[in-house]
């Protein structure tokens, strides 16, 4: 049993420049911005005053809040803008904007994965995809680009709205949105008996359904895992994240085992990383796949 650690190869679009004292120092196509990284616990290799001079874009933390807060934006930077991810075989574009959570539209460290669903989806013809808590729709766009058709389900309006814009930029097509608690939605695939030939998953700690429901990653994983089993095709591929601090590849990997016991032998557990210009490198989440 092998723990990988994997980091995107980008090429314009993205660039983590420094890290550390809980915060991060990224380049977003050609805005540079400044944010919180609570898993950043070393000293910064630039001096303050260069960050400052940098960044076009700084986010303050609101008192007694981990995510929550407000955008200092300098001169020229504005609250919406593209950027292009580009690779030998993926090419597809984002809108990014800057939320009162702190994020801004991409997990960049995703990257890794989205190169994976291409390659799981072009040997297929018109592979089934489901893309659950799909957010702003990297991972949709990544098994579009292979011509698969997916299901993107978030339950967030607005996201889902977020995710057709990013869609229809790539002039790109062949998605079904549904703002939905992934729960309930999975579990009535169930009954329907529909199977996918993908499953992507990337679970929040904690989290609201569309009609409130209540989601909470350690109370409600397992179930979900569950009734992801009975709708994936034999043959299928699976991928779930992890951005919980204190969360391991060895946890995923033995839960997914229990769920999953004759694939459990051809995944790929580890961690999502990159490296900053220092050399230093910054753990941003878990993932195993298959």
């Amino acid at each position: 049993m092998n723990i990988s650690l994997l980091t995107p190869a980008w090429r314009d679009g993205y660039e983590l420049i420094d890290s550390g004292n809980g915060l991060k120092l990224e380049r977003f196509g050609n805005y540079i911005l400044s944010r919180p990284e609570p898993q950043a616990l070393w000293k910064p290799s630039l001096p303050e005053k260069q960050w400052d001079e940098m960044s076009n874009a700084d986010f303050i933390k609101q008192k007694g809040s981990e995510d929550k807060g407000k955008w200092h934006l300098k001169k020229g930077m504005p609250e919406q803008w593209v950027i292009n991810y580009k690779s030998q075989k993926l090419d597809f574009k984002m809108r990014l904007g800057l939320t009162s959570f702190k994020h801004v539209g991409i997990f960049p460290e995703q990257a890794s994965n989205w190169e994976f669903i291409y390659d799981k989806c072009i040997t297929k013809k018109n592979p089934k995809v489901l893309n659950l808590f799909a957010y702003t729709g990297g991972a949709t766009l990544a098994a579009l680009s292979a011509n698969a058709e997916v299901t993107h389900i978030d339950s967030v309006k607005q996201t889902v709205s977020w995710s057709r814009e990013n869609m229809e930029t790539s002039r790109l097509d062949g998605v079904r949105w549904i703002v939905e608690d992934a729960q309930k939605f999975v579990a009535r695939e169930c009954r329907r008996g529909n199977r996918y030939d993908g499953i992507i998953m990337d679970p929040p700690s904690y989290g609201r359904g569309a009609d409130g429901e209540k989601w909470t990653l350690m109370e409600n994983l397992r179930n979900l895992l569950e009734n992801c089993a009975k709708i994936l095709s034999n043959d299928g591929f699976f991928i779930l994240n992890l951005y919980s601090m204190g969360l391991s590849p060895l946890l995923a990997h033995t839960l997914v085992g229990e769920i999953f016991p004759d694939r459990i032998d051809e995944s790929m557990m580890g961690e999502l990383y990159f490296e900053d210009k220092f050399k230093k490198k910054l753990p941003l989440g878990v993932f195993i796949r298959f």
